[in-house]
């Protein structure tokens, strides 16, 4: 597979403090997430602190992969998600969420191979296709244009139709849920 690519344009400050375009490029952090059952995840930028730092000039999603932000920073990223017909022939949530830092759902209560947990409040926008937000109790099909907050939750992505779904995710650190 080729990985789609996502123009970002990334400003900062030259020496003088001017406003100044420092990426307008392809993000060229994308990758094809095999134990994830083949979703291609795209990162776009992160921050490592809250309040975040505007200084420098480097490429700040050159990092390794992981789900959630680090230091009580942020990530901002988009996931394609195959279709469950496709991806769950693939995943391996154990092996996946614990290699990402994330915590799968207990295998004997989850309601999706995909469930798992962050310490994060996540902002999700679908950008095309349709996906259900399985949750432990529930559920809920997003389609183009919908938003989800997700706070802390136990939860997966179930993409039930026949074409991928993409979500651009903003991810912000947070005190663990209960």
């Amino acid at each position: 597979m080729t990985a789609r690519r996502h123009r970002r344009i990334v400003t900062g400050h030259d020496e003088k403090g001017r406003a100044v375009v420092l990426f307008d490029d392809e993000s060229p952090h994308s990758f094809f997430l095999e134990k994830a059952g083949g979703l291609q995840l795209t990162e776009i930028w992160e921050t490592r602190s809250s309040p975040a730092s505007n200084s420098g000039k480097g490429d700040a999603a050159d990092h390794e992969r992981r789900i959630a932000p680090v230091g009580g920073g942020s990530v901002f990223r988009i996931i394609e998600y195959p279709p469950d017909s496709v991806r769950l022939a693939t995943l391996d949530p154990d092996r996946f969420f614990r290699g990402m830092g994330a915590r799968a759902g207990d295998a004997a209560t989850r309601r999706h191979p995909g469930m798992h947990k962050t310490d994060t409040i996540d902002y999700c926008v679908v950008l095309s296709g349709e996906i259900w937000a399985v949750l432990d109790e529930g559920e809920v099909l997003l389609r183009a244009g919908d938003c989800l907050v997700q706070r802390g939750t136990n939860h997966a992505w179930s993409n039930r139709g026949e074409e991928p779904c993409v979500i651009a995710f903003v991810l912000i650190a947070a005190k663990p849920a209960p």
